[in-house]
């Protein structure tokens, strides 16, 4: 059985992450949203299907973008990236079904030999012939939903893995209530830290660290390879790869990024190869304690939620310093910095002090990218460098379009 996880046109609208990846390459409690569907459908391959600019995405270990649907001599599955599945009500048939979760249709199986859903299908899922067949878990409608629901995920998550705490193993670390402390292979607590596990567990991967002095509050996952270099750091998701110091809560790290100084990120979902500079700190509540609206490209939308912070997209840079106000969303390959605070929305490819902000070219962009992954022992790779080089085009063009609509008329 193969397995397609495509693209409808919510997910369409994930900015800033869809810009660069798919959704599906995102990171939710403990596993990518790829990761949960893989382990309950357990699929002899997987691909991405209906974001036909991210062709070429090839981060290692990631599924390959198709512009359609391959395996027509095999079973095939297809399944909305947004869905973050838990388990099936009930086993897959051998005919066609439909697969619904939260009452909506997300997907369908295909039997070898029938023909796979339509374009328009996959952009906007209807119940289809045969079965229909129950998932458990959750459709996640925007970036925003998933940072709100990411601590619960985290303790859901540690409720199915069987091991037990490990605090046992811990010298002079000060542990906090009764939920469970979980260590993998090659993880380090320093003297000196607190374990804060009132309110949920405390999971670190694979070759992690945290240094003292550092409170943890759980529910945290730390991904493998990923360092808490101190400070107060909870109620997140973080890693692989990345190094968080200060303050950091009820956030999302999706690898590769560095918060390596004091300030404050609350509320917030970065993406890959994001290096915030020192003193870089967001809002993530407003003074009139209303609910947050993000202004985005096809327009403002209400997040619904009180405490909501910013959405930072892949390869974004920050200067010393940088203030980011509440709801504020930065799209992929922007640099922004100076003592004056960035718009709410900041578009793909931008480089600038305050809201004067030009274009950041791309030539200068791959420049930098090449240095800051190289010193990680990653190298950027061709097909990556056609999706940012896309996105670094629609932005050209988007800018283009705006300044032609602001000049006046005779």
């Amino acid at each position: 059985m193969k397995l397609f996880l495509f693209h409808d046109d919510d997910a369409l609208r994930w900015t800033p992450f869809i810009e660069t990846r798919p959704v599906g390459e995102l990171l939710y409690g403990t596993l990518l949203l790829r990761e949960r569907a893989a382990r309950v459908l357990a699929p002899g391959a997987i691909a991405y299907l209906g974001a036909p600019h991210l062709a070429g995405f090839d981060e290692p270990g990631a599924p390959a973008h198709l512009e359609a649907p391959d395996a027509a001599d095999q079973d095939r599955v297809f399944l909305c990236t947004r869905a973050a599945v838990d388990r099936l009500a009930d086993k897959l048939p051998a005919g066609p079904a439909t697969l619904v979760l939260d009452g909506r249709a997300v997907g369908w199986v295909v039997p070898a030999g029938a023909p796979a859903p339509s374009a328009a299908l996959l952009a906007r899922p209807e119940a289809g012939p045969g079965a229909m067949v129950e998932l458990r878990g959750q459709l996640l409608e925007r970036p925003w939903q998933m940072m709100a629901k990411n601590a619960d995920r985290i303790r859901a998550d540690v409720v199915t893995d069987l091991s037990s705490s490990g605090a046992f193993q811990l010298t002079d670390v000060h542990v906090i209530g009764d939920h469970r402390v979980l260590l993998s292979r090659g993880a380090v607590v320093e003297p000196g830290v607190v374990l804060d596990t009132r309110a949920g567990p405390v999971l670190l991967a694979e070759d992690t660290r945290i240094e003292g002095p550092a409170r943890i509050t759980g529910p945290f996952y730390l991904g493998p390879g990923s360092t808490v270099l101190g400070g107060a750091v909870g109620l997140s998701s973080i890693g692989p790869a990345c190094k968080v110091r200060g303050e950091v809560t009820d956030s999302i790290f999706l690898g590769f990024s560095n918060k390596a100084h004091d300030g404050h990120i609350g509320h917030a979902v970065l993406g890959r190869w994001v290096n915030l500079g020192a003193g870089t700190i967001n809002s993530d509540l407003k003074n009139t304690y209303s609910s947050v609206r993000l202004r985005l490209a096809d327009g403002e939308v209400d997040t619904g939620l009180i405490k909501c912070g910013s959405f930072v997209g892949d390869h974004v840079k920050t200067g010393i310093g940088t203030l980011l106000n509440t709801g504020t969303v930065i799209g992929a390959a922007s640099n922004v910095f100076g003592g004056g605070m960035p718009p709410v929305c900041v578009p793909a490819f931008s480089w600038g002090e305050g809201d004067r902000l030009g274009e950041h070219r791309a030539d200068k962009f791959f420049a930098t990218a090449e240095i800051a992954m190289r010193r990680r022992g990653v190298e950027l790779s061709e097909g990556m460098r056609h999706v940012l080089g896309r996105t670094a085009e629609r932005a050209r063009r988007e800018r283009s379009t705006e300044r032609n609509q602001e000049k006046p008329t005779r």
